[in-house]
Formats: C-alpha cells, structure tokens, sequence
C-alpha cells in the first residue's frame, strides 16, 4: 500500500491544518477543566486527517492481462448498466457500465485495456451528486477512447462528484497504454463510465461491486 502522489500536497496541509487546530484547542481550552471536551475535538481532528490519508491510498495489485477482457478501471458500485446511444463521442450504440466510488473506495483509476489512446477529452460541468445518472453529461468529465490492434474501442469518462475539486488524467493522444496502467484519480467523491461495445459480453450485474484491475466488466466478441 503507497500514497499516492496526487495526495502528497493535500496530505501536508490537513496535518499542518490539524496541527494549528490541536494548538488553538490547547490554547483556549484547559485539557484538566475540559477533558471531554478536548478528547472529542483531538479525535474528529485526527478522524479527518485518516480519512484524508486513507482517500489517497494506491493498493499494489497484480493484474493478469487478457485482451479480450475489459477490466473495470475503478473500485466502486455498478449503478447504470444500459444500452446508450453515444451522440458526442463514439456516435454509435454502446453499452454503459458505470462505477460509482463513494469516498471510502480507492480512487486511483487504470486503463481497462490496452491500446491506443486516439481521443481525449475535457468538459468543465458542474458539480451534482455523481450517483445520478444524469452527471454522466452534466457534471464535470475527462473522456479517454483507446483503441487495441484489432481495432476495438472503449470509452472511459472520469466524472466529478459533488465533492470532487479536481480530475486527474495523465492519458494524452497519442499514447500508447498497457491494460492496468494507471489513467488518472478523482479527488473527493466521483464515477466513472465505460462506454463497451454493444456486442460485448457482460460479466457484472447492475449493484455489483467490482474492484479495479480485478473484475472484468466484459469480454469482447
């Protein structure tokens, strides 16, 4: 288990927030006179600051690479798993899986598959409860299509939560990734969809929870 980079920055500042906290606490409350008090404010302080902590953590796994699977990019629950017609990007029919992270799921996300990376995009949304199903369009995304050597493309949109402050996504056009390679975090809150062709044979159910580089979302046809 690491910490991942993203978290570095956040990390020092909420133990530094944490500490100029536990001074002012000191400072105006005595600990003898007020010792309840004092202990239930040291421990929500040092509550949050886990948290914080535990959100960026990088869980080492092994993936065992298949290209004819689709691995799930993310930890998280199943919530839309439905038949779309993607207008703006692949304009065609697809079949959308998509994982919603609460805050206590890894948010690290990988490549589902191997490939080529021959779109990226950006779309500064707005910021709704990344459960629904319209924060998919609406919210703030990043949106990456890699296509493997036998030409088959997936979708994957990185969507911000009501929480999330920023999407990281280290894919450009161009690149050429590995099944499992890290794509990207959301920081605080989010979803991500993946967009699988409409022949693809799905492997999970609609609540499932799925664990990234582990769960096969699908096989290709």
């Amino acid at each position: 288990m690491r910490i991942h980079k993203e978290g570095h920055k956040i990390i020092l500042f909420s133990f530094s927030t944490l500490l100029i906290f536990g001074l002012l606490i000191n400072g105006y409350l005595s600990f003898s006179e007020h010792k309840i008090l004092c202990s239930v404010l040291y421990a929500l302080l040092l509550i949050g600051f886990a948290f914080i902590v535990r959100f960026f953590r990088s869980p080492f796994r092994i993936l065992e690479k298949d290209d004819n699977a689709i691995y799930a990019p993310a930890d998280g629950t199943i919530v839309v798993l439905e038949t779309v017609d993607d207008k703006k990007y692949l304009k065609e029919n697809r079949i959308q899986v998509s994982i919603f992270m609460s805050p206590m799921n890894v948010h690290v996300n990988f490549h589902p598959i191997s490939g080529k990376v021959v779109m990226r995009d950006y779309y500064e949304g707005c910021r709704k409860l990344a459960s629904l199903p319209k924060a998919s369009e609406l919210n703030e995304h990043s949106c990456v299509v890699i296509e493997d050597e036998k030409k088959r493309k997936v979708l994957v949109k990185q969507i911000a939560g009501a929480m999330a402050r920023r999407i990281v996504c280290y894919a450009e056009k161009g690149d050429t990734v590995e099944q499992g390679e890290e794509l990207g975090i959301i920081k605080f809150g989010s979803r991500v969809d993946v967009l699988l062709p409409i022949n693809a044979r799905i492997n999970v159910e609609l609540y499932q929870k799925v664990t990234a580089k582990k769960t096969v979302l699908a096989y290709f046809e």
